[in-house]
């Protein structure tokens, strides 16, 4: 089959970045995710911290054409597209749904995204 079926990137990645455990405070934490991304062609490479802001990079890794949506358990109240420099887009204001961030991708595309947290 095509490396896209095989999950080879998912792969890739969990070979050279694999999961440390750590000892957590009580014996039944809860399951916690600060994002996911709806379509597996959807990369989040990195999510970085800015004072009251996260700036997250996302690639389509697949060549498609694809619609994924960003989700996040962070107190987001402004989203926007930025270049890679980090500097907001002058028409890059992205709505905030209750599925989360609708982002369209077309082959290979990076994406940056700037997420203005509320206190």
């Amino acid at each position: 089959g095509s490396f896209q079926d095989a999950g080879v990137i998912q792969q890739a990645y969990n070979l050279n970045f694999p999961l440390h455990v750590v000892p957590a405070s009580c014996a039944q934490c809860p399951a916690w995710s600060a994002f996911s991304v709806s379509s597996p062609a959807v990369v989040l490479e990195t999510a970085e911290d800015r004072p009251e802001a996260v700036v997250v990079r996302l690639y389509e890794a697949h060549g498609s054409t694809v619609t994924a949506w960003l989700q996040t358990s962070l107190p987001v109240k402004e989203a926007m597209l930025c270049d890679l420099l980090e500097r907001p887009a002058a028409e890059g204001h992205l709505p905030l749904e209750p599925r989360g961030l609708r982002l369209s991708f077309t082959p290979f595309r990076v994406l940056s995204v700037l997420l203005v947290l509320s206190h």
